[in-house]
């Protein structure tokens, strides 16, 4: 079965809810049971609805739904990628326990691993996104889990997966990845022996600007610690984000085709722009890991950023405060074109020296002359004001 058709049949089983083609949403709290019997039985099992908080029929529904997409065997969806990224992690690493991260991380996951983790005795160590299988020499007998963010979503470095994989697990460690940038369209982890994988549900799945959602895929032999922590960490996930998610996931692969096409036609403009020193998009060769990009990923997605000269904070005022299709806000994935400036946090690549303008851009469905002629008058301001 093809991928768009996947997206349109998977979690949905209407022949079960009086031929309804959506999954009902079941907004619900405490859950009843007939005799004392069907109460303890409920109690021992766990998994089977017992409370809302631990899931309903909608919230099983859309897991196997994302299972079956990224070709994992199992599913938690959680209140935020953030959450998923916590639980994979939690669930994972003991007091004593060696983590080893991207430098090119997402930044929230960064305060998590720095100000929390480390308050638990585990040791983080950063480590150079191009490493590859160089991976090995930073490896200690304590290393439990290396963490993969490809590309990195704001420097967009693209990670040797394969090599870092075999190099964990001829080490016995695990592996857990970030793949909300490529989605399951367009890099398949678990086919490359990823163990554990991270989504934020909130990007593309959703795709429509109006959900908080978090994501793990993972095999059997993963599900009883992830899901126990998932349930003592209370990071449960409410019906209505659960129907959005699951409306989202219908119009994934067209949406994410335009996303792509439109951001490959805005880099390639950026890119002959004067005022621009590299274009950082995984599609193009001047993104690092760009080769690695062109052997293991079959698309990119809609998000990539600008370096620019040197200009006077005023200038960036005047350019980004007087766009038109450009909204200045976090996350990205949805339907509306985004743009930010950022500065990266590096400790393990002292080799990042640009000393210019940074800027995020996240591509979205408006037709591309339109925003090319919206980004074209934000650099005459720019230019302008400098």
């Amino acid at each position: 079965m093809k991928i768009e058709t996947l997206l349109t049949s998977i979690g949905r089983s209407p022949e079960e809810h009086e031929g309804a083609v959506n999954p009902p949403v079941y907004h619900a709290s405490t859950i009843l049971f007939p005799t004392l019997a069907d109460f303890e039985a409920a109690e021992k099992a766990g998994w089977p609805l017992v409370y809302g908080r631990s899931g309903t029929p909608t919230v099983r529904e859309l897991e196997a739904a994302l299972a079956e997409l990224d070709g994992a065997e199992c599913a938690i969806v959680t209140s935020s990628g953030l959450a998923a990224i916590v639980i994979a992690l939690t669930a994972t690493l003991s007091n004593g326990d060696h983590l080893l991260i991207p430098d090119s991380l997402y930044g929230s996951a960064r305060k998590f691993c720095d100000q929390e983790l480390t308050r638990y005795g585990i040791e983080v160590t950063y480590y150079d996104p191009l490493v590859g299988a160089g991976i090995t020499s930073l490896m200690k007998p304590n290393t439990k889990v290396i963490y993969i963010e490809s590309p990195g979503s704001l420097t967009f470095e693209v990670q040797d997966i394969p090599a870092i994989v075999k190099a964990a697990h001829a080490k016995n460690a695990i592996v857990i990845a970030d793949n909300t940038w490529a989605t399951p369209l367009y890099l398949r982890t678990v086919e490359m022996n990823v163990d554990i994988c991270i989504h934020s549900c909130t990007k593309y799945i959703g795709g429509h600007s109006d959900l908080v959602m978090g994501l793990i895929t993972h095999s059997k032999k993963f599900n009883p610690q992830l899901r126990r922590t998932y349930r003592n960490l209370g990071a449960a996930i409410g019906a209505d984000e659960v129907y959005f998610a699951s409306r989202g996931l219908r119009t994934l692969a067209v949406r994410l085709k335009q996303h792509q096409e439109t951001a490959f036609i805005l880099a390639k403009w950026l890119a002959a722009r004067p005022e621009v020193v590299k274009v950082l998009h995984p599609g193009l060769p001047s993104c690092p890991g760009h080769d690695i990009w062109k052997r293991d990923f079959k698309g990119a997605s809609g998000l990539f950023s600008i370096l620019l000269k040197p200009y006077p904070h005023k200038a960036l005022a005047a350019m980004l405060d007087g766009l038109e299709h450009f909204g200045m806000g976090f996350s990205w994935g949805g339907y509306e074109s985004l743009i930010i400036p950022f500065t990266p946090e590096r400790t393990a690549t002292p080799s990042w020296t640009h000393d210019g303008l940074c800027i995020r851009i996240h591509a979205g469905l408006e037709h591309p002359d339109d925003l090319i002629a919206d980004l074209k008058k934000g650099f005459e301001r720019l230019n302008g004001a400098a």
